[in-house]
């Protein structure tokens, strides 16, 4: 049986670093082909009938415009692939923050519940009606001068009465004016940013049992 002393380990380190300081520097694959095909161009001319300096100059640039695209392209591909990164780093951070999407659900618990609506232009009067499972109206919430975009609002559960209503799911309507005219909007459910999914169409989100939403669903970030 051989054996193999520290003495030969350490020299075939040595003798391995040695091969790897005198190697010679590879060539790129960008300039082995742009070097093939001058090369090959230069061989191959008529010598009765050598190209023009100016002919050759120009076919040169031809290469070497095509040899920057690609490293463009490369460049460009490698900051896409950086900026996926740091966009799933960044949605990553929302994992365990509420956040408002598009929905008409408002779940009332002990601690009161949280909701929000979203409307297209400025309105002088937003009013939110608050319905149990039978259709019925709880309560309403009404709001003054309220700018265009997404809102957010609480409520404690009390209903029109004055008592406290019981907890469960409640759905939300929106009615918005401006001087007398119906301004769209639309209710925003509040959830739970439980994980995010990376795919091929980009980063995801799973809003609790809400579903799945992409960045430009979720409304605003509580």
């Amino acid at each position: 049986m051989s054996t193999v002393s520290s003495t030969q380990t350490a020299q075939s380190v040595m003798s391995s670093l040695a091969r790897s300081d005198s190697a010679t520097p590879a060539t790129k694959p960008e300039e082995s082909r742009f070097l093939t095909l001058l090369t090959t161009q230069l061989r191959h001319q008529d010598p009765m009938n050598p190209m023009e300096n100016a002919e050759i100059t120009s076919q040169l640039a031809q290469m070497s415009t095509v040899d920057g695209i690609e490293r463009l392209n490369k460049m460009f591909q490698a900051f896409v692939d950086a900026q996926d990164t740091s966009d799933s780093m960044q949605a990553a951070a929302l994992v365990g923050h509420g956040v408002l999407v598009e929905g008409r659900k408002l779940a009332l618990t002990s601690a009161g519940a949280v909701g929000g609506f979203e409307i297209d232009a400025a309105a002088d009067k937003v009013v939110l009606s608050i319905k149990d499972a039978a259709g019925l109206e709880v309560n309403q919430i009404p709001f003054a001068a309220v700018a265009a975009g997404s809102h957010n609002f609480t409520w404690d559960g009390t209903s029109r009465d004055g008592s406290r209503a019981a907890d469960g799911v409640y759905t939300i309507e929106v009615t918005a004016t401006r001087e007398g005219e119906a301004v769209t909007g639309r209710p925003l459910e509040f959830g739970a940013v439980s994980s995010v999914i990376r795919g091929p169409g980009g980063t995801d989100f799973q809003v609790g049992s809400l579903g799945i939403f992409k960045y430009d669903d979720i409304k605003q970030i509580l």
